[in-house]
């Protein structure tokens, strides 16, 4: 299956290419093949589940989840021979309780964060396995990303890129003002709780991969246990290189 965001027209000419290529030879089976952004996988995960191994071609930007290979007979011939390699990457789980009582689960690849929906700054509480780690936290947020995530918005937000192989949950803070609170990494077995203070004037929203819950008074966010997501590399790719190359000294 292919799979093209159609709100990009690179990915769509980049998915008729590869159509037209295949000739109708199946792509072995349960590999998807995502052609977008890294936006889009995230989306194209959450639509069609963790039960099948994801192959990303890159017709975005950054592409850090996916792979940057052009529509060729060697592209071809290497998906339809299985050479590409598996990586199985961590979920980042949230059980949230919202203000009228009702509870959730929010699952993501990237990031939890939670983030103030209004004016006020947030006011937050922040617990590590049960022990107080800092009260009345005045910031925009908390961003609770896995390392494949660390690039993406705990990076924006001043957090170090991690490189995706470590299985790790990163903590960093939006614009903290009181007390200062610097980005740190927990083990995967660590679960933090976070406690909205004044929930009903100083609103706090959880968003997970993009996807948005609102008026969230309590969250506890870890990894999954057991659970990950699948992703297909070709044979050559270089987790280092392109943390090196797309991340850390981006080209000017």
């Amino acid at each position: 299956m292919i799979v093209a965001d159609p709100h990009n027209p690179k990915a769509k000419g980049v998915a008729e290419a590869l159509e037209a290529r295949l000739a109708g030879r199946a792509l072995p089976e349960p590999l998807t093949v995502v052609v977008g952004g890294d936006g889009f996988m995230l989306r194209t995960v959450e639509t069609h589940g963790l039960d099948r191994t994801y192959f990303g071609l890159n017709a975005g930007h950054l592409g850090f989840l996916l792979n940057d290979a052009a529509v060729d007979e060697s592209l071809v011939d290497q998906l339809l021979e299985g050479r590409w390699r598996v990586h199985r990457f961590p979920i980042v789980e949230a059980r949230v309780e919202l203000a009228n009582g009702d509870k959730r689960v929010l699952r993501a690849i990237n990031d939890v964060y939670l983030e103030r929906s209004s004016g006020q700054a947030a006011r937050l509480n922040l617990s590590i396995n049960g022990q107080h780690v800092v009260e009345g936290l005045v910031s925009d947020g908390l961003i609770f990303a896995t390392a494949l995530g660390s690039t993406a918005y705990a990076y924006s937000a001043g957090g170090n890129p991690i490189h995706p192989a470590l299985e790790l949950l990163q903590i960093t803070p939006i614009c903290p003002h009181r007390p200062r609170l610097t980005p740190f990494v927990l083990p995967p077995t660590a679960v933090a709780t976070v406690e909205v203070m004044h929930h009903a004037w100083r609103p706090v929203r959880a968003v997970a991969d993009g996807r948005a819950c609102p008026d969230v008074v309590r969250v506890e966010v870890g990894l999954a246990p057991g659970v990950g997501v699948r992703l297909a590399y070709l044979e050559h790719h270089d987790f280092t290189q392109e943390m090196l190359s797309k991340i850390v000294r981006p080209p000017g």
